[in-house]
């Protein structure tokens, strides 16, 4: 027996308003279709809708069709609720297309996430590029931004997420360099930051705690009961963790010195 559900319920009496809905024959009321109804104050009869006879029908009367007025039509859709909205709630956000969400949604707090870490990585260049430093390391953080900002639209847009290569480096090899920093850059795994090692290093380190945050917040948002939607997104926020902290290696090993300015 097939399910009448209230989101097919919100579609069929989306322009109508009638007095009683007739449930089909074969058919039931979900108990969120039935509450909608209540709601509406629409009565639900099991009863056929009675049939007029052809000779009952009165002569339907002459309407201008240009001058009938049209009822407009919604502009927006609850994603979690499915329901219609013709202006956007000031506590909603678009999801993606014309589909809303509230601004606490996981979704969105994850986008609040990528948004600061892009902007986290520009301060640093423009920090970076004021003290002198390298512009292979200022590089190096751009090649991260870019792929930020791809993985945004990806989010968005609602497309698959592909990138292969960080700061040069496949996703292969910078695990097996973040794994053994010894043998590629002569640096002890697990060294504390300690403010001796300089301003540069300091904010790279804050840069890795920030995509680890950002990480976190991905799986949450794409998280359904034990299923993730999105390991594109969460692989790559892994792997760019592991890119920060061999730059911060890279950075101790003197290997961004021999082009300062």
């Amino acid at each position: 027996m097939k399910v009448i559900t209230e989101a097919i319920l919100r579609d069929e009496l989306r322009a109508s308003e009638p007095e009683v809905y007739y449930i089909p024959d074969g058919k039931i009321l979900s108990p969120a279709a039935r509450e909608y109804l209540q709601q509406r104050k629409i009565k639900i009869s099991k009863d056929q809708p009675p049939v007029v006879q052809a000779t009952e029908v009165p002569p339907m009367p002459t309407v201008d069709v240009q001058a009938a007025p049209q009822e407009p039509r919604p502009k927006f859709v609850d994603y979690e609720t499915g329901a219609f909205y013709m202006e956007k709630p000031e506590h909603m956000t678009h999801l993606f297309g014309n589909t809303l969400v509230p601004k606490n949604h996981p979704r969105i707090l994850f986008r609040g996430k990528l948004d600061s870490l892009q902007a986290e990585i520009v301060l640093i260049q423009a920090e970076l590029h004021a003290q002198g430093e390298s512009p292979k390391l200022i590089g190096d953080l751009g090649d991260i931004l870019t792929v930020l900002r791809e993985m945004m639209r990806c989010d968005v847009l609602e497309e698959p997420f592909k990138n292969e290569i960080i700061i040069g480096l496949t996703h292969a090899e910078l695990r097996e360099r973040s794994h053994d920093p010894m043998r590629f850059f002569h640096i002890q795994q697990m060294i504390l930051p300690d403010y001796t090692m300089g301003r540069a290093y300091a904010m790279l380190n804050r840069l890795r705690t920030q995509v680890r945050e950002t990480e976190v917040a991905a799986n949450q948002a794409f998280r359904e009961g034990k299923k993730c939607t999105r390991a594109d997104i969460i692989e790559e926020l892994n792997r760019m963790s592991s890119a920060v902290h061999i730059m911060m290696c890279m950075y101790l090993a003197g290997m961004y010195d021999k082009d300062r300015k």
